[in-house]
């Protein structure tokens, strides 16, 4: 099921430079947009959807953003990947102001809201290993972090 998700190289950026969580997020929504995975109106829509219902995680050792949006924004099944060279804060998920300082943004593309749910849980499970949120941030290249969350969906 996870198969058909487009994890591509084109759509990770490793040491992004963000002052605040929106640059972060418009960078690498827009990078998505310029490889066609998403629609215009998609850089927009994560912005105001994180406002109302935030996403950062303050999972350890590493914190996390799952910024996503309405399916009617997305054109490919696909995830962006930043890996932030300073953290940036985003609210946690579920709370009204208190912050994280999220390293790591995995931006969901999905085009159907099913979809989603399963996806998330996935990346749960990626999220709660240690050892493979510190991979992730010292990956060297994009392609490593592809092959490495390729390797953990497909579980």
């Amino acid at each position: 099921m996870m198969q058909d998700i487009k994890i591509d190289a084109a759509n990770i950026i490793i040491d992004l430079e963000a002052s605040q969580s929106e640059e972060a997020l418009k960078k690498l929504s827009n990078l998505m947009y310029d490889n066609g995975d998403v629609k215009s109106s998609y850089p927009n829509a994560i912005i105001e959807r994180e406002k109302s219902f935030a996403t950062g995680l303050p999972t350890v050792p590493y914190a996390v953003a799952i910024p996503h949006t309405d399916i009617q924004h997305v054109n490919d099944k696909s995830i962006g990947i930043a890996v932030l060279k300073d953290t940036v804060p985003f609210v946690i998920m579920g709370e009204l102001e208190e912050t994280t300082e999220v390293k790591l943004i995995f931006m969901l593309a999905m085009d159907k809201e099913a979809a989603q749910l399963s996806l998330l849980q996935k990346l749960m499970g990626i999220f709660q290993n240690q050892q493979t949120l510190t991979t992730l941030v010292n990956a060297k290249n994009e392609q490593d972090i592809v092959t490495l969350i390729k390797s953990e969906l497909s579980d």
